[in-house]
């Protein structure tokens, strides 16, 4: 499945973004787990936010803990991000895909930019 990410864009400190993840042509899965990843420049892709799709149970990473959220509607076939007090340090590409990743279904990703 490749997936779409998009709802990036630049922001200033304490700024808010809400990304958005589509599967291209096709659904998101019903079950399993699907993340929200991030890569800054020089530094390798971590994920950051996780979510079981049968039961909606989510997990962060400790640096996004309280200030993202991972969700999920199944009505409109969307996996979301709510990026709340943006910092400088969350400045990445951000992508989603599976929990673990599945290589083909990398896309992307959508850049997102905090100015101090």
């Amino acid at each position: 499945v490749q997936l779409v990410e998009s709802g990036g864009g630049l922001v200033q400190t304490g700024g808010s973004l809400k990304l958005s993840c589509a599967a291209s042509g096709t659904t998101l899965p019903d079950m399993g787990i699907m993340g929200w990843y991030r890569q800054a420049p020089g530094k390798p892709r971590e994920v950051i936010a996780w979510i079981t799709l049968t039961r909606g149970r989510v997990n962060y990473e400790d640096s996004v803990e309280g200030r993202f959220n991972i969700s999920r509607d199944s009505s409109k076939n969307m996996l979301y991000l709510q990026m709340n007090s943006l910092t400088p340090e969350d400045t990445a590409r951000y992508y989603c895909n599976y929990f673990p990743p599945l290589a083909d279904s990398w896309g992307q990703g959508t850049q997102v930019t905090v100015s101090s």
